[in-house]
């Protein structure tokens, strides 16, 4: 980025934020906003508290079980729907549907279902993750050019190896992509349904600390959130970018 001819690092934007945080902070104009090195202090304080250690645990547990069974049907769901025209037109519909739809609406439902306990937010980061994976595997299969698949036939290629060694691997990028939006969209699930929720993990805790008025905490817990959701987002776009290659070789 350049600022009047001047090469500008892009964290600078970051750090004129904060500078206005705190000068907002310190002027007191409104009691939801605490100066930002009060934040950071709380920030310190907040993860040495077995509150939050605890918190985390169950967070985390229930964000990896909804992503791990989010990422084995929306692949599976996604291939189904690249390969087979009659899946496409049945199922394409409905993950479109899912994809743009307000899931939060639908969390209630699950506190039903489920009960409010882990369950609920497993099934709540399983529902906002699924679909864009999903969406993202099926045009990854789709570009597939049919010469590879026919070209491993004729190397004798069993239908297992065809989908084990041939359409994963070369629809990788597409997947990744959309494991990568899926997980931070799953990181907007976990929040949301432990919000509802109210009694467990991180959700108890923004609980806590709005009703108490302990913004200093509370802020530095949704920055923390951000940060995890940033952090697994950059972890997978590495990934991605390791195996660019696929893309341009599989034609």
């Amino acid at each position: 980025m350049t600022l009047f001819g001047y090469r500008v690092p892009m964290m600078s934007s970051l750090l004129v934020w904060c500078l206005l945080w705190e000068l907002v902070g310190r002027l007191d104009l409104m009691f939801l906003v605490p100066p930002f090195t009060a934040v950071l202090a709380a920030m310190v304080e907040l993860v040495q508290s077995p509150q939050f250690q605890s918190a985390t645990v169950v967070t985390l547990r229930s964000f990896v079980l909804g992503m791990v069974l989010a990422i084995v049907v929306g692949v599976a769901l996604g291939v189904l729907m690249g390969r087979f025209r009659a899946a496409d037109r049945l199922l394409g519909m409905w993950v479109n549907l899912f994809v743009s739809a307000p899931l939060s609406a639908l969390v209630p439902i699950l506190m039903i279902l489920f009960g409010l306990g882990d369950a609920t937010i497993v099934a709540t980061v399983f529902l906002f993750a699924v679909w864009i994976i999903a969406l993202d595997t099926q045009a990854g299969v789709k570009h597939i050019s049919g010469s590879l698949v026919e070209m491993s036939r004729s190397f004798g290629a069993r239908q297992r190896d065809v989908y084990l060694k041939i359409l994963l691997w070369a629809a990788l990028p597409e997947i990744l992509a959309g494991i990568r939006l899926g997980m931070i969209r799953g990181v907007k699930g976990v929040v949301i349904g432990q919000l509802l929720v109210s009694i467990i993990g991180y959700g108890e805790l923004f609980e806590l600390y709005s009703r108490n008025f302990l913004m200093e905490r509370f802020w530095a817990l949704t920055i923390l959130v951000f940060a995890f959701a940033i952090l697994v987002s950059e972890l997978v776009g590495a990934i991605e970018k390791r195996i660019e290659y696929y893309a341009g070789v599989r034609q």
